[in-house]
Protein backbone atom coordinates (compact mmCIF):
# COMPACT_ATOMS: atom_id res chain seq x y z
CA UNK A 1 0.00 0.00 0.00
CA UNK A 2 1.25 3.62 -1.03
CA UNK A 3 0.35 6.01 1.74
CA UNK A 4 2.93 8.67 2.00
CA UNK A 5 5.18 10.10 4.89
CA UNK A 6 5.21 13.21 6.44
CA UNK A 7 7.95 14.56 4.36
CA UNK A 8 6.17 13.19 1.24
CA UNK A 9 2.83 15.03 1.95
CA UNK A 10 4.84 18.62 2.38
CA UNK A 11 6.90 18.09 -0.37
CA UNK A 12 6.29 20.68 -3.04
CA UNK A 13 7.54 18.24 -6.09
CA UNK A 14 4.86 15.53 -5.20
CA UNK A 15 1.44 15.36 -5.30
CA UNK A 16 0.22 15.00 -1.47
CA UNK A 17 -0.96 11.69 -0.08
CA UNK A 18 -2.63 11.72 3.55
CA UNK A 19 -3.49 8.72 5.57
CA UNK A 20 -7.66 8.68 6.82
CA UNK A 21 -9.05 6.25 9.05
CA UNK A 22 -10.47 4.59 5.96
CA UNK A 23 -7.00 4.33 3.57
CA UNK A 24 -4.62 6.49 1.81
CA UNK A 25 -5.44 9.47 -0.17
CA UNK A 26 -3.73 11.28 -2.90
CA UNK A 27 -4.39 15.47 -3.80
CA UNK A 28 -3.04 18.25 -5.65
CA UNK A 29 -0.74 21.12 -5.00
CA UNK A 30 -2.95 24.10 -6.35
CA UNK A 31 -1.74 27.92 -5.51
CA UNK A 32 0.17 27.12 -2.01
CA UNK A 33 -2.65 24.62 -0.99
CA UNK A 34 -2.95 21.30 -1.05
CA UNK A 35 -6.56 19.96 -2.11
CA UNK A 36 -8.21 17.23 -1.92
CA UNK A 37 -11.48 16.39 -3.32
CA UNK A 38 -14.24 14.06 -3.49
CA UNK A 39 -13.24 11.76 0.12
CA UNK A 40 -16.35 9.59 1.11
CA UNK A 41 -16.91 9.68 4.85
CA UNK A 42 -19.63 7.60 5.09
CA UNK A 43 -20.85 5.04 3.04
CA UNK A 44 -23.13 5.56 -0.49
CA UNK A 45 -26.88 6.17 1.18
CA UNK A 46 -28.56 3.12 -1.74
CA UNK A 47 -29.36 -0.26 -1.65
CA UNK A 48 -30.60 -1.36 1.50
CA UNK A 49 -28.75 1.94 2.93
CA UNK A 50 -31.26 4.45 1.49
CA UNK A 51 -33.33 6.31 3.80
CA UNK A 52 -31.23 5.57 6.49
CA UNK A 53 -28.77 7.10 8.79
CA UNK A 54 -25.22 7.24 7.14
CA UNK A 55 -23.39 4.47 7.68
CA UNK A 56 -19.60 3.40 8.55
CA UNK A 57 -17.79 3.91 5.62
CA UNK A 58 -15.57 0.71 4.54
CA UNK A 59 -11.80 0.72 4.20
CA UNK A 60 -10.19 0.86 1.10
CA UNK A 61 -6.60 -0.76 0.09
CA UNK A 62 -3.98 0.99 -1.74
CA UNK A 63 -3.96 4.87 -2.42
CA UNK A 64 -7.79 6.47 -3.37
CA UNK A 65 -7.00 9.44 -6.03
CA UNK A 66 -9.05 12.63 -4.34
CA UNK A 67 -8.64 14.88 -7.60
CA UNK A 68 -12.49 15.20 -8.56
CA UNK A 69 -15.52 16.39 -6.63
CA UNK A 70 -17.61 13.98 -5.97
CA UNK A 71 -21.46 13.73 -7.56
CA UNK A 72 -23.83 15.92 -5.84
CA UNK A 73 -27.05 14.84 -4.15
CA UNK A 74 -30.04 13.81 -6.20
CA UNK A 75 -32.01 16.81 -6.19
CA UNK A 76 -34.13 19.47 -8.38
CA UNK A 77 -32.69 20.53 -11.87
CA UNK A 78 -33.10 24.28 -10.83
CA UNK A 79 -34.87 27.26 -8.71
CA UNK A 80 -37.13 29.84 -9.99
CA UNK A 81 -36.21 28.95 -13.39
CA UNK A 82 -32.64 29.15 -13.02
CA UNK A 83 -30.40 25.73 -14.01
CA UNK A 84 -28.14 24.29 -11.45
CA UNK A 85 -25.49 21.77 -11.40
CA UNK A 86 -24.31 21.80 -15.03
CA UNK A 87 -21.68 19.35 -15.96
CA UNK A 88 -21.82 18.12 -12.16
CA UNK A 89 -20.25 14.37 -12.03
CA UNK A 90 -22.77 11.17 -11.52
CA UNK A 91 -22.78 8.36 -9.20
CA UNK A 92 -23.73 7.19 -5.84
CA UNK A 93 -21.20 8.37 -3.77
CA UNK A 94 -22.91 11.33 -2.54
CA UNK A 95 -21.51 11.21 1.27
CA UNK A 96 -18.02 12.84 0.37
CA UNK A 97 -16.11 15.76 1.92
CA UNK A 98 -13.26 18.06 -0.19
CA UNK A 99 -10.31 19.68 2.08
CA UNK A 100 -8.14 22.90 1.00
CA UNK A 101 -5.43 23.02 3.79
CA UNK A 102 -2.08 24.71 3.71
CA UNK A 103 0.18 22.05 4.59
CA UNK A 104 -1.07 18.50 5.61
CA UNK A 105 1.77 18.32 8.24
CA UNK A 106 0.26 16.46 11.49
CA UNK A 107 1.94 18.67 13.40
CA UNK A 108 0.69 22.10 12.25
CA UNK A 109 -2.88 21.88 13.87
CA UNK A 110 -4.41 24.69 12.16
CA UNK A 111 -8.25 26.05 12.70
CA UNK A 112 -10.92 24.08 11.03
CA UNK A 113 -13.70 25.50 9.41
CA UNK A 114 -16.44 22.92 8.38
CA UNK A 115 -18.41 24.99 5.62
CA UNK A 116 -22.17 23.46 4.81
CA UNK A 117 -23.91 24.81 1.71
CA UNK A 118 -27.61 26.70 1.06
CA UNK A 119 -30.42 25.58 -1.63
CA UNK A 120 -33.56 25.51 0.58
CA UNK A 121 -32.95 22.14 2.05
CA UNK A 122 -33.43 20.66 -1.57
CA UNK A 123 -30.80 21.61 -3.27
CA UNK A 124 -26.82 22.12 -3.61
CA UNK A 125 -23.07 20.49 -3.96
CA UNK A 126 -20.15 20.87 -2.28
CA UNK A 127 -18.33 21.39 -5.58
CA UNK A 128 -20.01 24.15 -6.90
CA UNK A 129 -17.45 26.54 -7.94
CA UNK A 130 -19.28 29.43 -5.82
CA UNK A 131 -17.50 27.22 -2.58
CA UNK A 132 -14.16 27.00 -3.83
CA UNK A 133 -12.56 27.69 -0.45
CA UNK A 134 -8.45 28.58 -1.86
CA UNK A 135 -9.00 32.00 -0.75
CA UNK A 136 -10.37 31.13 2.95
CA UNK A 137 -7.98 28.81 3.49
CA UNK A 138 -4.72 31.43 1.94
CA UNK A 139 -6.06 34.51 3.92
CA UNK A 140 -6.62 32.77 6.95
CA UNK A 141 -3.86 29.96 7.65
CA UNK A 142 -6.84 27.63 8.16
CA UNK A 143 -7.62 24.06 6.97
CA UNK A 144 -11.13 24.21 5.00
CA UNK A 145 -13.38 21.45 4.65
CA UNK A 146 -16.94 21.47 2.51
CA UNK A 147 -18.71 18.79 2.27
CA UNK A 148 -22.13 17.15 1.05
CA UNK A 149 -25.07 16.25 2.84
CA UNK A 150 -28.54 14.40 1.38
CA UNK A 151 -31.20 16.99 0.02
CA UNK A 152 -35.02 17.07 -0.30
CA UNK A 153 -36.75 13.73 -0.38
CA UNK A 154 -33.39 11.73 0.37
CA UNK A 155 -32.60 13.78 3.14
CA UNK A 156 -35.50 15.69 4.84
CA UNK A 157 -38.88 14.06 4.21
CA UNK A 158 -40.38 12.46 7.30
CA UNK A 159 -40.92 8.61 5.95
CA UNK A 160 -42.55 5.46 7.66
CA UNK A 161 -38.96 3.43 8.24
CA UNK A 162 -36.38 6.23 8.52
CA UNK A 163 -35.13 8.50 10.55
CA UNK A 164 -36.27 12.34 10.44
CA UNK A 165 -33.06 14.67 9.32
CA UNK A 166 -31.16 12.09 7.39
CA UNK A 167 -29.74 15.56 6.00
CA UNK A 168 -28.31 16.57 9.05
CA UNK A 169 -26.89 13.39 10.20
CA UNK A 170 -25.11 13.57 7.28
CA UNK A 171 -23.62 16.60 8.67
CA UNK A 172 -22.76 14.90 12.07
CA UNK A 173 -21.57 11.95 10.03
CA UNK A 174 -18.82 14.74 8.14
CA UNK A 175 -18.23 16.66 11.20
CA UNK A 176 -16.75 13.27 12.64
CA UNK A 177 -15.09 12.57 9.75
CA UNK A 178 -13.14 15.67 10.27
CA UNK A 179 -12.49 15.04 14.23
CA UNK A 180 -11.32 11.35 13.42
CA UNK A 181 -9.02 12.53 10.16
CA UNK A 182 -8.28 16.12 10.35
CA UNK A 183 -5.32 16.36 12.01
CA UNK A 184 -3.31 14.12 9.11
CA UNK A 185 -4.41 17.06 6.96
CA UNK A 186 -2.50 19.68 9.24
CA UNK A 187 -6.03 20.54 11.34
CA UNK A 188 -6.95 20.74 14.86
CA UNK A 189 -9.78 18.36 15.75
CA UNK A 190 -10.24 20.61 19.11
CA UNK A 191 -11.06 23.78 16.74
CA UNK A 192 -13.40 23.28 14.30
CA UNK A 193 -16.11 25.96 13.16
CA UNK A 194 -18.91 24.87 11.37
CA UNK A 195 -20.43 28.11 8.60
CA UNK A 196 -23.29 28.01 6.55
CA UNK A 197 -25.54 30.30 5.08
CA UNK A 198 -29.18 29.84 4.14
CA UNK A 199 -30.49 26.57 4.62
CA UNK A 200 -26.58 26.43 5.54
CA UNK A 201 -27.10 28.32 8.18
CA UNK A 202 -30.44 26.21 9.63
CA UNK A 203 -27.88 23.41 9.85
CA UNK A 204 -25.38 25.15 11.62
CA UNK A 205 -28.31 26.12 14.32
CA UNK A 206 -29.71 22.78 13.78
CA UNK A 207 -26.11 21.09 14.90
CA UNK A 208 -26.35 23.60 17.82
CA UNK A 209 -29.13 21.75 19.29
CA UNK A 210 -28.75 18.26 18.08
CA UNK A 211 -27.07 16.02 21.26
CA UNK A 212 -25.51 13.89 18.35
CA UNK A 213 -23.40 16.65 17.26
CA UNK A 214 -22.48 17.96 20.83
CA UNK A 215 -18.45 18.45 21.34
CA UNK A 216 -17.47 18.35 17.43
CA UNK A 217 -17.26 21.75 16.79
CA UNK A 218 -16.04 25.24 18.92
CA UNK A 219 -17.61 27.63 17.33
CA UNK A 220 -20.32 28.35 14.64
CA UNK A 221 -21.12 30.89 12.23
CA UNK A 222 -25.06 31.01 10.75
CA UNK A 223 -25.24 33.98 8.07
CA UNK A 224 -29.26 34.18 7.26
CA UNK A 225 -30.99 31.38 9.49
CA UNK A 226 -34.02 30.35 7.70
CA UNK A 227 -37.12 30.68 10.52
CA UNK A 228 -38.95 27.72 8.77
CA UNK A 229 -38.61 24.58 10.85
CA UNK A 230 -40.93 21.95 10.71
CA UNK A 231 -43.61 19.50 13.22
CA UNK A 232 -43.59 16.18 12.91
CA UNK A 233 -47.23 16.02 11.93
CA UNK A 234 -46.59 19.06 9.14
CA UNK A 235 -43.68 17.10 8.24
CA UNK A 236 -45.46 14.05 7.62
CA UNK A 237 -48.40 15.57 5.98
CA UNK A 238 -46.33 17.05 3.13
CA UNK A 239 -44.58 13.83 2.94
CA UNK A 240 -47.61 11.96 2.16
CA UNK A 241 -48.42 14.60 -0.47
CA UNK A 242 -44.79 14.94 -1.99
CA UNK A 243 -45.01 10.51 -2.41
CA UNK A 244 -48.84 10.77 -3.89
CA UNK A 245 -47.11 13.13 -6.96
CA UNK A 246 -45.40 9.80 -7.40
CA UNK A 247 -48.09 7.64 -6.85
CA UNK A 248 -46.94 5.82 -3.90
CA UNK A 249 -47.18 5.79 -0.03
CA UNK A 250 -44.84 8.10 2.00
CA UNK A 251 -42.48 4.75 3.14
CA UNK A 252 -39.22 3.23 2.85
CA UNK A 253 -40.31 0.37 0.94
CA UNK A 254 -42.71 2.56 -1.68
CA UNK A 255 -40.27 5.52 -2.52
CA UNK A 256 -36.77 3.01 -2.50
CA UNK A 257 -38.79 1.66 -5.62
CA UNK A 258 -38.23 4.84 -7.84
CA UNK A 259 -34.82 5.88 -8.83
CA UNK A 260 -32.92 8.04 -6.65
CA UNK A 261 -32.01 10.63 -9.71
CA UNK A 262 -36.22 10.51 -10.41
CA UNK A 263 -37.65 11.01 -7.02
CA UNK A 264 -36.85 14.62 -6.99
CA UNK A 265 -39.56 15.64 -9.69
CA UNK A 266 -42.11 14.41 -7.39
CA UNK A 267 -41.07 17.11 -4.49
CA UNK A 268 -40.63 19.63 -7.91
CA UNK A 269 -43.84 19.07 -8.99
CA UNK A 270 -45.59 19.74 -5.46
CA UNK A 271 -43.41 22.74 -5.24
CA UNK A 272 -45.79 24.31 -7.99
CA UNK A 273 -49.12 23.35 -6.41
CA UNK A 274 -48.43 24.02 -2.55
CA UNK A 275 -50.85 26.90 -2.81
CA UNK A 276 -53.67 23.95 -2.59
CA UNK A 277 -52.63 23.36 0.65
CA UNK A 278 -52.80 26.41 2.14
CA UNK A 279 -55.51 25.62 4.86
CA UNK A 280 -53.54 23.06 6.37
CA UNK A 281 -50.21 24.23 5.60
CA UNK A 282 -50.32 27.91 6.16
CA UNK A 283 -46.88 29.90 5.55
CA UNK A 284 -45.34 26.96 4.55
CA UNK A 285 -46.95 27.26 0.78
CA UNK A 286 -45.67 30.22 0.50
CA UNK A 287 -42.09 29.56 0.85
CA UNK A 288 -40.13 27.92 -2.15
CA UNK A 289 -39.54 24.73 -0.73
CA UNK A 290 -41.75 21.66 0.91
CA UNK A 291 -38.18 20.74 3.22
CA UNK A 292 -36.93 21.97 6.12
CA UNK A 293 -35.75 20.25 9.33
CA UNK A 294 -38.35 18.40 11.61
CA UNK A 295 -38.50 19.03 15.02
CA UNK A 296 -38.98 15.05 15.56
CA UNK A 297 -38.02 14.83 19.25
CA UNK A 298 -35.21 12.48 18.83
CA UNK A 299 -32.65 13.54 16.08
CA UNK A 300 -33.55 17.33 16.75
CA UNK A 301 -35.78 17.36 20.44
CA UNK A 302 -37.05 21.14 19.88
CA UNK A 303 -36.37 24.01 18.00
CA UNK A 304 -32.83 25.79 18.06
CA UNK A 305 -34.39 29.09 19.48
CA UNK A 306 -35.84 27.02 22.46
CA UNK A 307 -32.99 24.89 22.27
CA UNK A 308 -30.19 28.06 22.96
CA UNK A 309 -32.58 29.91 25.51
CA UNK A 310 -32.17 27.01 28.12
CA UNK A 311 -28.18 26.58 27.37
CA UNK A 312 -27.61 23.93 25.17
CA UNK A 313 -24.80 25.64 23.26
CA UNK A 314 -23.48 28.55 25.73
CA UNK A 315 -20.44 26.78 25.60
CA UNK A 316 -20.00 27.49 21.68
CA UNK A 317 -18.85 30.59 19.85
CA UNK A 318 -21.18 32.03 17.61
CA UNK A 319 -21.34 34.65 14.72
CA UNK A 320 -25.28 35.57 13.51
CA UNK A 321 -26.50 37.87 11.24
CA UNK A 322 -28.37 38.42 7.76
CA UNK A 323 -28.48 41.20 4.84
CA UNK A 324 -30.73 43.71 4.55
CA UNK A 325 -32.43 43.52 1.71
CA UNK A 326 -32.82 39.34 2.09
CA UNK A 327 -35.95 38.54 -0.35
CA UNK A 328 -34.75 40.65 -3.03
CA UNK A 329 -33.41 38.41 -4.69
CA UNK A 330 -36.68 35.88 -5.06
CA UNK A 331 -38.36 38.99 -6.06
CA UNK A 332 -36.08 39.72 -8.99
CA UNK A 333 -35.79 35.91 -9.98
CA UNK A 334 -39.93 35.23 -9.85
CA UNK A 335 -39.71 38.95 -12.43
CA UNK A 336 -41.68 40.50 -9.44
CA UNK A 337 -39.31 43.42 -8.53
CA UNK A 338 -41.80 46.68 -8.79
CA UNK A 339 -45.12 44.63 -9.73
CA UNK A 340 -45.84 44.28 -5.85
CA UNK A 341 -49.72 45.28 -5.64
CA UNK A 342 -51.60 46.04 -2.45
CA UNK A 343 -53.42 43.63 -2.35
CA UNK A 344 -50.78 41.62 -2.57
CA UNK A 345 -48.62 43.32 0.44
CA UNK A 346 -51.52 43.25 2.65
CA UNK A 347 -52.42 39.43 2.06
CA UNK A 348 -48.15 38.73 3.30
CA UNK A 349 -48.53 41.26 6.21
CA UNK A 350 -51.31 39.52 7.16
CA UNK A 351 -49.74 36.14 7.29
CA UNK A 352 -46.45 36.38 8.05
CA UNK A 353 -46.46 40.26 10.34
CA UNK A 354 -46.06 39.25 14.10
CA UNK A 355 -48.63 39.71 16.62
CA UNK A 356 -52.94 39.54 16.06
CA UNK A 357 -52.62 42.51 13.60
CA UNK A 358 -49.81 41.99 11.59
CA UNK A 359 -50.69 44.42 8.56
CA UNK A 360 -51.88 47.41 10.79
CA UNK A 361 -48.47 47.19 13.06
CA UNK A 362 -46.05 46.72 9.78
CA UNK A 363 -47.92 50.01 8.47
CA UNK A 364 -47.83 51.87 11.27
CA UNK A 365 -44.52 50.99 11.75
CA UNK A 366 -43.63 51.74 7.93
CA UNK A 367 -45.66 54.39 7.31
CA UNK A 368 -43.94 55.60 4.02
CA UNK A 369 -43.07 52.50 2.63
CA UNK A 370 -44.59 51.30 -0.79
CA UNK A 371 -46.45 47.70 -1.35
CA UNK A 372 -43.56 46.69 -2.54
CA UNK A 373 -41.28 47.84 0.10
CA UNK A 374 -43.88 46.35 2.42
CA UNK A 375 -43.99 43.17 0.78
CA UNK A 376 -40.38 42.88 0.88
CA UNK A 377 -39.54 43.39 4.68
CA UNK A 378 -42.23 41.02 5.90
CA UNK A 379 -40.58 38.43 4.25
CA UNK A 380 -37.27 39.46 4.70
CA UNK A 381 -38.04 39.90 8.30
CA UNK A 382 -40.15 36.49 8.82
CA UNK A 383 -38.06 34.73 6.44
CA UNK A 384 -33.94 35.70 8.06
CA UNK A 385 -33.39 38.38 9.38
CA UNK A 386 -36.05 38.06 13.14
CA UNK A 387 -34.48 34.71 13.33
CA UNK A 388 -31.12 35.41 12.66
CA UNK A 389 -31.60 37.62 15.24
CA UNK A 390 -33.34 35.85 17.48
CA UNK A 391 -31.20 33.37 18.22
CA UNK A 392 -28.37 35.67 18.87
CA UNK A 393 -30.52 36.76 21.50
CA UNK A 394 -31.61 32.85 22.68
CA UNK A 395 -27.84 32.15 22.84
CA UNK A 396 -27.29 35.36 25.28
CA UNK A 397 -30.36 34.04 27.62
CA UNK A 398 -28.58 30.57 27.44
CA UNK A 399 -25.53 32.11 29.15
CA UNK A 400 -23.55 32.14 25.87
CA UNK A 401 -22.16 34.72 23.60
CA UNK A 402 -22.72 35.46 20.25
CA UNK A 403 -20.96 38.28 17.43
CA UNK A 404 -24.39 39.78 15.15
CA UNK A 405 -23.37 41.77 11.46
CA UNK A 406 -25.82 43.03 8.78
CA UNK A 407 -24.30 43.25 5.31
CA UNK A 408 -25.96 46.23 3.81
CA UNK A 409 -23.65 46.52 0.80
CA UNK A 410 -25.25 46.45 -2.57
CA UNK A 411 -24.82 44.16 -5.10
CA UNK A 412 -23.77 45.86 -8.57
CA UNK A 413 -24.97 44.12 -10.75
CA UNK A 414 -28.42 44.87 -12.56
CA UNK A 415 -27.55 48.06 -11.56
CA UNK A 416 -28.23 47.59 -8.23
CA UNK A 417 -31.19 46.98 -8.53
CA UNK A 418 -30.51 43.41 -5.90
CA UNK A 419 -29.43 45.63 -3.06
CA UNK A 420 -27.89 43.46 -0.39
CA UNK A 421 -29.83 40.50 -1.25
CA UNK A 422 -29.99 36.65 -0.19
CA UNK A 423 -26.97 34.83 -0.67
CA UNK A 424 -24.48 37.96 -1.27
CA UNK A 425 -22.41 37.52 1.44
CA UNK A 426 -21.59 33.90 -0.57
CA UNK A 427 -19.53 34.83 -3.19
CA UNK A 428 -17.86 37.94 -1.05
CA UNK A 429 -16.73 35.83 1.90
CA UNK A 430 -15.14 33.12 -0.82
CA UNK A 431 -14.38 35.82 -3.52
CA UNK A 432 -16.23 33.62 -6.03
CA UNK A 433 -17.14 36.59 -8.15
CA UNK A 434 -17.76 34.55 -11.24
CA UNK A 435 -19.01 31.29 -10.14
CA UNK A 436 -22.84 30.56 -9.50
CA UNK A 437 -24.80 33.41 -7.43
CA UNK A 438 -21.95 35.46 -8.06
CA UNK A 439 -22.70 35.63 -11.90
CA UNK A 440 -26.22 37.17 -11.34
CA UNK A 441 -25.25 39.37 -8.28
CA UNK A 442 -21.79 40.99 -10.03
CA UNK A 443 -22.75 40.40 -13.79
CA UNK A 444 -20.07 38.68 -14.41
CA UNK A 445 -17.64 41.50 -14.18
CA UNK A 446 -14.79 41.91 -12.49
CA UNK A 447 -14.75 43.00 -8.73
CA UNK A 448 -14.52 46.76 -8.19
CA UNK A 449 -11.87 47.29 -5.52
CA UNK A 450 -14.37 47.79 -3.16
CA UNK A 451 -15.59 44.69 -3.72
CA UNK A 452 -12.72 43.20 -2.88
CA UNK A 453 -12.26 45.01 0.20
CA UNK A 454 -15.09 43.59 1.74
CA UNK A 455 -14.74 40.28 0.53
CA UNK A 456 -11.15 40.24 2.22
CA UNK A 457 -12.60 41.86 5.12
CA UNK A 458 -15.40 39.19 5.55
CA UNK A 459 -12.69 36.20 5.63
CA UNK A 460 -10.01 38.10 7.76
CA UNK A 461 -13.01 38.39 10.22
CA UNK A 462 -14.52 34.43 9.65
CA UNK A 463 -10.90 32.90 10.12
CA UNK A 464 -10.27 35.22 13.13
CA UNK A 465 -12.92 34.58 14.88
CA UNK A 466 -12.72 30.64 13.56
CA UNK A 467 -8.45 30.96 15.07
CA UNK A 468 -9.21 33.26 18.30
CA UNK A 469 -13.33 33.72 19.32
CA UNK A 470 -12.95 37.19 17.80
CA UNK A 471 -14.11 38.41 14.54
CA UNK A 472 -12.91 41.68 15.50
CA UNK A 473 -15.97 43.85 17.13
CA UNK A 474 -17.91 43.37 20.46
CA UNK A 475 -20.25 40.68 20.83
CA UNK A 476 -24.08 41.13 21.35
CA UNK A 477 -25.59 42.31 24.19
CA UNK A 478 -29.67 43.37 24.19
CA UNK A 479 -28.74 46.75 26.02
CA UNK A 480 -26.33 48.27 23.77
CA UNK A 481 -27.17 45.63 20.78
CA UNK A 482 -23.74 46.36 18.83
CA UNK A 483 -23.88 45.14 15.60
CA UNK A 484 -21.23 45.13 13.05
CA UNK A 485 -22.52 46.74 9.70
CA UNK A 486 -20.47 45.42 6.28
CA UNK A 487 -20.31 47.72 3.70
CA UNK A 488 -17.90 49.97 1.79
CA UNK A 489 -17.19 51.48 4.96
CA UNK A 490 -18.09 48.98 7.69
CA UNK A 491 -18.55 50.50 11.06
CA UNK A 492 -20.13 48.87 14.58
CA UNK A 493 -23.46 50.43 15.30
CA UNK A 494 -26.46 49.46 17.12
CA UNK A 495 -28.83 47.05 15.18
CA UNK A 496 -29.92 48.65 12.26
CA UNK A 497 -33.11 47.15 11.92
CA UNK A 498 -34.64 48.55 14.93
CA UNK A 499 -38.59 49.60 13.48
CA UNK A 500 -38.83 45.26 12.75
CA UNK A 501 -36.96 44.52 15.71
CA UNK A 502 -39.38 46.30 18.12
CA UNK A 503 -42.21 44.82 16.01
CA UNK A 504 -40.84 41.04 16.91
CA UNK A 505 -39.55 41.27 19.90
CA UNK A 506 -42.27 39.43 21.22
CA UNK A 507 -42.47 36.45 18.92
CA UNK A 508 -41.59 32.96 19.01
CA UNK A 509 -39.88 31.02 16.25
CA UNK A 510 -42.02 27.86 16.94
CA UNK A 511 -42.03 24.77 14.79
CA UNK A 512 -44.74 25.38 11.71
CA UNK A 513 -48.12 22.92 12.93
CA UNK A 514 -50.60 21.07 10.62
CA UNK A 515 -53.35 23.67 11.16
CA UNK A 516 -55.68 20.48 10.37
Amino acid sequence: MTTGTSRESTSSSVQPVVRTAAGAVRGRREGGLAVFRGIPFAEPPVGDARFQAPRPLRAWDGTRDAFTFGPPPPQEAGIQGRALLLDAPTGDDWLTVNVWTPDPDPAAHRPVMVWIYGGAYKLGHSGSPGYDARRIALDGDVVVVTLNYRVGIEGFTSIDGAPANRGLLDQVAGLEWVRENITAFGGDPGQVTVFGESAGAGSVASLLTMPSAAGLFRRAIAQSVPGTYFSDELARDIAAAIAAEAGLRPTVADLSTVDPRRLPAAGGALSTKMHQYEEKWGQVVHTLTPFSPVVDGDVLPTTPWQALTVGAARDVELIVGHNRDEFRLFLALGGRLGKITDEEAASALRTFGPGADGERSYRTAYPDASPGELYERVHTDWLFSMPSLHLAEAQLAGGGRAHVYELTWPAPGNGGVLGSCHGLDVPLLFGTFEADLGLLLFAGAAPAPEAEALSSRFRTAWTAFATTGDPGWPSYDTERRPVQVLDANPQVTAYPEETSRRLWQDHTFAALPLIS
